[in-house]
């Protein structure tokens, strides 16, 4: 069970995460008090009704967008690196984000080719969004197959790189023949967006990411299992291929969503299951799954609030911020307790 430096730890992210929530809703180019903040979110009559606008249409659903993501990728970056035993695997490792990329390219960079009228209706975000969940689909299908076919765990890590790699080369094909207005919507995209997204949007990526939590919950089990390799699990009763199907389901739901709606957002899938692993110095999974989830919901809140100073005449990128901010931290932390698991 959690011992009391576990306790100690868990309470501290949790207020953090709170305290950073509503700073993330306080924090923009137009200042608004606490105060109204909390009588907006209680349903109570605020001094000026553009405030209710900002917070309710922009800055709220920008919040839970960026708990929900920090949240996700963090949990499927320690799915994948406890399932192919690498610290250096991430949510994107099985060629994840390649594939959505790939399918948001065909749409933006191809969208030229079309008629009129089917060029309008691709190019909305509702079908970015399912051109990057179909993109993201056929990537996974492909190595759930590919799975069923190979045992060894790594191989099915490499098969996920190669198709990354040729999902990059299309996309750079589809580059070389673009127009800079093209390109230049596509690169916006890539640099990841956590304020673009309706309320009905932010209920679809809420329940989605719901789901894949819920199975990463399920496969606690079977990840602590997975610690000491394939052939450990399978001597304990183990159903691997059973439990290495689910995981990358998980993953592929959470990362897969997420990219979707958000972008391809880097680097936090990676960091943030190390950050738990030496601030709690632990390999538990039970521990690790909920200290990962609000280590990740902080972080990704933090970033958020970088990007959108206020002296900023406009916000940053934020996958620019994820890795800005995450590189040095894990450098810090490795460098400081000299090991990692």
């Amino acid at each position: 069970m959690y011992s009391k430096s576990h306790y100690i730890l868990f309470t501290s992210f949790t207020f953090i995460l709170v305290c950073f929530f509503v700073l993330d809703l306080i924090s923009g180019q137009v200042s608004i008090p606490l105060k109204e903040i909390f009588k907006i979110l209680t349903g109570q009559e605020t001094s000026k009704s553009t405030w209710d606008y900002i917070i309710l249409n922009f800055r709220l659903p920008k919040a839970i967008t960026a708990v929900l993501v920090g949240m996700g990728l963090s949990i499927s970056g320690l799915l994948m690196q406890t399932l192919f035993r690498n610290p250096l695997a991430g949510p994107y490792v099985l060629g994840l984000s390649s594939g959505s990329s790939l399918g948001v390219a065909f749409v933006i960079l191809g969208a030229g080719f079309l008629p009129g009228f089917l060029n309008t209706a691709v190019l909305s975000s509702y079908g970015i969004v399912f051109a990057s969940c179909l993109g993201s689909f056929f990537v996974v299908l492909a190595i759930l197959i590919v799975a069923q076919r190979l045992r060894n765990t790594m191989s099915i890590l490499i098969v996920g790189l190669m198709f990354g790699s040729f999902a990059g080369a299309i996309v750079n094909v589809l580059s070389y023949f673009s127009t800079a207005e093209q390109l230049q919507k596509f690169t916006f995209w890539s640099m990841g967006n956590l304020g673009n997204l309706s309320w009905n949007s932010v209920g679809v990526l809420g329940i989605t990411v719901g789901f894949g939590l819920i199975l990463s919950m399920l496969s606690i089990k079977s990840l602590d299992a997975l610690l000491l390799g394939e052939n450990y699990a399978k001597s304990v009763g183990l159903n691997f291929k059973k439990a290495r199907f689910i995981i990358i389901i998980a993953t592929s739901i959470l990362a897969g969503s997420i990219t979707a709606f958000a972008g391809p957002i880097a680097f936090v899938g990676l960091a943030v299951p190390h950050i738990a692993k030496l601030l709690f110095q632990t390999s538990n999974h039970k521990t690790l799954f909920f200290s990962t989830l609000l280590i990740g919901g902080i972080l990704m809140l933090l970033c958020d609030l970088i990007s959108q100073m206020p002296f900023l005449s406009m916000p940053l990128p934020i996958n620019a911020i994820t890795s800005i901010m995450g590189a040095p931290v894990v450098i810090w932390l490795l460098i400081g307790k000299k090991n990692i698991q």
